[in-house]
């Protein structure tokens, strides 16, 4: 009687806890059969431009402002950006430090020395952090996903 007891205990606390754990999807959740090593993509980022793929990381950053982008932190500890038009998809807040998996087309841009400064200018502004553009010396290159299906995963 004390084993059914205890076993009955067991499985209440896994419905439980299983309840507890939450996904957030978008666009109908990431298609995991296009998953691909983001530290591959970084690497050879030409080689996925312009084509659509899932990452996956840990999301380090989201826009305090409209939730238009998140800042993914993927396996080799580089970061990547996976950002939407404004409005189309709201990332909340509360995804920072949870598994992303986003499904979109790979961009690449170059962008020159005043180009990079006004944007890491405008991302510090979105961050409410200080940016001092005189440490700037030099362009980027700036890989983001464009996404149309995300999935994060929420658990207590």
């Amino acid at each position: 009687m004390k084993i059914n007891n205890l076993l009955c205990g067991l499985v209440i606390t896994l419905l439980v806890s299983t309840a507890d754990a939450k996904t957030i999807e978008f666009g109908g959740g990431a298609n995991m059969n296009k998953l691909v090593a983001a530290a591959d993509v970084l690497k050879n980022s030409e080689q996925f431009t312009g084509s659509e793929i899932t990452l996956s990381g840990e999301v380090v950053k989201v826009c305090k402002k409209r939730g238009c982008w998140m800042t993914l932190k993927v396996d080799n500890g580089e970061e990547i950006n996976v950002k939407v038009r404004d409005g189309d998809m709201v990332f909340p807040m509360s995804a920072i430090g949870k598994r992303a998996y986003a499904t979109g087309v790979l961009e690449q841009f170059e962008l020159d020395i005043e180009k990079t400064k006004r944007y890491l200018a405008h991302r510090a502004h979105e961050n409410g952090e200080a940016f001092d553009a005189s440490k700037v010396t030099e362009g980027m290159n700036l890989v983001r996903l464009k996404p149309d299906a995300v999935t994060i995963l929420e658990t207590k």
